[in-house]
């Protein structure tokens, strides 16, 4: 066993992979606790393992031309790495990359690169994400060219102290129409993505791409917000998402692709996003609620996670999609009921999701994860907990005991050789680390790398993580 896990080990095995695949899905009932989960298949990379994501938005929307970019730093993934995230969605503007239509930018795919570099260095996943907010720097924001911004002379009328609320102005509306129904805006948008998917196809550290950050669009007279979303899912980025997956594979025939519905499903509204003809394609909803946003408490009694959990899961049950969920998090983490919410959003995360990355992995106030020491602020530390980020197997069960701080994953081993990787994010004590089935843990091979289980082929197999008590021995460090 310790020859075979060298050599797997030699070959790379707990390198980030470029090429990742839907995995088959038991059909077994007794595996998983209900019909969603069973429907959802996970993500997989090249050698057959499942795939775990966790980590964090990594942004910079405060520099633009030649200082784009410029806030993110080597620090970011290092300090991602060592707090057990394997995971970056990284925010990249279209308006950067091309701020004259048919001219990109030389000098901002170059930065691209040196982040992915890093990335790479430190053994995180990155999703490449095409950011807007309010469609633009038309609007005072991020995102789509002001050449490839279209009112029709609307009128529009910022709302600082509600940012959001500007995505209803009529010109930003509008806007949104022309750039998904005008036939040169779509050529300019694929040929963007082209750019991006034939510069960094090949790069080790990309795991997928997020083609247009929280999509909206055109209310109807006497529409409502719920079936305004449905209507524009179905009509417009259905065709958009499409489209762009067809330009992306010109360059790019393996890398995952990630689509969005409006962000009106953190309302508890189901997608009406059509079916993706895209074999790689994940479905990447955020988890935002509407009243924790504008300032309030998280209130269990409310039923929001329950609800949210319903509309994200039924589209990718139906259309076998695996699921991450690309932002989450409110901005007031220290509220009474906070510490209550980071447990219940982790656990539901868990059931259903390949993973997830919160907003924001930077140093200060706000939505910031950690301080300018980087210290995790108030209840964020919650985030991270113990996980398998690859398991070489079918996972019968993964479950996380924030009270008892318990991991336990249950897994069917693959017929071929291969590792599991375990997350550990480090704590006083240490963690346990105890496995029962034809399986042994091995503790870290190389510089930077994760304790990992080797398992014998077709063998049943238990994993279970403990936080180490005062007296308790840590396995692994």
């Amino acid at each position: 066993m310790a020859v075979v896990v060298a050599s797997v080990l030699a070959a790379g095995a707990l390198a980030p992979a470029a090429s990742a695949r839907p995995a088959p899905v038991s059909s077994s009932a007794t595996e998983f606790p209900s019909s969603y989960e069973r429907a959802i298949p996970p993500l997989t990379d090249d050698r057959g393992r499942t795939l775990t994501l966790r980590g964090w938005n990594v942004e910079d929307k405060a520099n633009r031309g030649e200082g784009a970019l410029s806030a993110i730093t080597e620090r970011h993934f290092r300090d991602l790495r060592a707090g057990g995230f394997n995971f970056a969605r990284l925010l990249v503007f279209w308006d950067d990359l091309e701020p004259r239509r048919g001219e990109y930018s030389a000098r901002y795919l170059h930065t691209i690169e040196r982040i992915l570099d890093w990335a790479r260095k430190h053994r995180v996943h990155v999703l490449i994400d095409a950011h807007q907010d309010v469609f633009g720097p038309a609007f005072g924001h991020r995102g789509i060219p002001e050449w490839a911004t279209r009112t029709d002379g609307l009128p529009f009328t910022p709302n600082p102290d509600d940012w959001f609320s500007e995505y209803f102005q009529p010109a930003v509306q509008r806007a949104f129409t022309h750039l998904y129904e005008d036939p040169d805006l779509q050529r300019a948008q694929a040929a963007m993505w082209q750019v991006l998917a034939g510069r960094f196809g090949r790069h080790p550290a990309v795991i997928g791409y997020d083609l247009i950050n929280e999509p909206m669009g055109e209310l109807r007279e006497g529409e409502d917000l719920a079936t305004a979303a449905r209507r524009i899912e179905a009509e417009h980025l259905t065709l958009l998402y499409n489209r762009l997956a067809r330009a992306v594979r010109t360059k790019d025939r393996d890398t995952w692709i990630f689509v969005e519905p409006t962000p009106i499903v953190g309302e508890g509204v189901p997608t009406g996003l059509g079916r993706i003809k895209d074999n790689r394609t994940v479905y990447a909803p955020h988890f935002y609620n509407t009243a924790m946003e504008a300032g309030a408490d998280y209130d269990p009694d409310a039923g929001w996670i329950e609800a949210y959990e319903a509309a994200v899961t039924a589209y990718p049950a139906r259309h076998r999609m695996p699921v991450v969920v690309g932002e989450w998090g409110p901005l007031n983490n220290a509220l009474p009921n906070m510490g209550r919410f980071y447990r219940e959003a982790v656990a539901s995360l868990i059931r259903y999701s390949s993973g997830w990355a919160g907003y924001v992995w930077c140093y200060g106030g706000g939505y910031c994860a950690v301080d300018e020491r980087g210290r995790f602020r108030t209840n964020k530390e919650q985030t991270a907990t113990p996980y398998a980020p690859a398991v070489a197997g079918t996972v019968r069960s993964d479950t996380y005991d924030a009270g008892t701080r318990t991991y336990r994953l249950a897994y069917r081993a693959a017929a071929r050789p291969g590792v599991t990787e375990l997350s550990l994010p480090p704590v006083p004590r240490g963690w346990r680390v105890t496995v029962t089935g034809r399986a042994q843990v091995l503790g870290a091979s190389s510089r930077g790398a994760w304790p990992v289980v080797l398992a014998w082929p077709g063998s049943e197999v238990v994993v279970t993580v403990r936080e180490a008590g005062p007296y308790g021995r840590t396995d692994h460090p």
